[in-house]
Formats: structure tokens, C-alpha cells, sequence
């Protein structure tokens, strides 16, 4: 039988932030994704080259993401914002009834 005080949500006992090798890999991640979003613009671009405007502006897009990609693998990555499961200790009394007083 599951205890109805436990918390469903485990302990956090640490705010310890991401190693360097999981946000290395994530910073890497985002990084192949835009430039990965890089080609497929260009060759849409040269798909709809009888519609001038969407040609050109398919190419403009295209174009500073090489830079943005590079500024957002080399920014560091913003810190969790997550509410805290703190342990808190439950409160009981010790004694929960009245108790006669005794005059001497």
C-alpha cells in the first residue's frame, strides 16, 4: 500500500547544473538542426524560381543562418526553470489533546 504523504514527484537533493557533455551534445544538436534547415531552403528556393518573391525570400532566409547557427551553439544554455520538490518535513504534534492543568 502506497503511503498517502509520499510525494509523487522525487526528492530534489541537488540543483547541480547539465555536465559540459550533455549541453556540448545539445548546443551541437541545435546547431546541425539549423544549418540542416539551410539546404532545404536553397533548394526550395530553386524549386520555386518561377514564383520570384517566395525564390527570393526563401534565399534571404537562408542566408544568416550559417551565423545565427554559430551564435546559438556558442551561447550557453539557460537555466532550468523548474518548481523544486524540496523534502518537508511533516509537522505532527506531539501530543494532539488537551491536558489538565494541575494547580499545587
Amino acid at each position: 500500500m502506497a503511503d498517502p504523504h509520499r510525494a509523487v514527484e522525487p526528492v530534489l537533493i541537488t540543483d547541480a547544473a547539465l555536465s559540459y557533455e550533455e549541453e556540448l551534445a545539445t548546443r551541437k544538436r541545435r546547431y546541425k538542426i539549423m544549418m540542416g534547415m539551410r539546404i532545404p531552403l536553397m533548394v526550395l528556393a530553386a524549386v520555386f524560381y518561377q514564383i520570384p518573391w517566395l525564390a527570393v525570400t526563401l534565399l534571404v532566409l537562408s542566408i544568416p543562418l550559417p551565423w545565427i547557427a554559430v551564435l546559438i551553439a556558442n551561447d550557453r544554455l539557460p537555466k532550468k526553470t523548474e518548481s523544486v520538490n524540496r523534502y518537508k518535513a511533516e509537522r505532527r504534534q506531539v501530543e494532539a489533546r488537551d491536558h489538565p492543568v494541575i494547580d499545587g
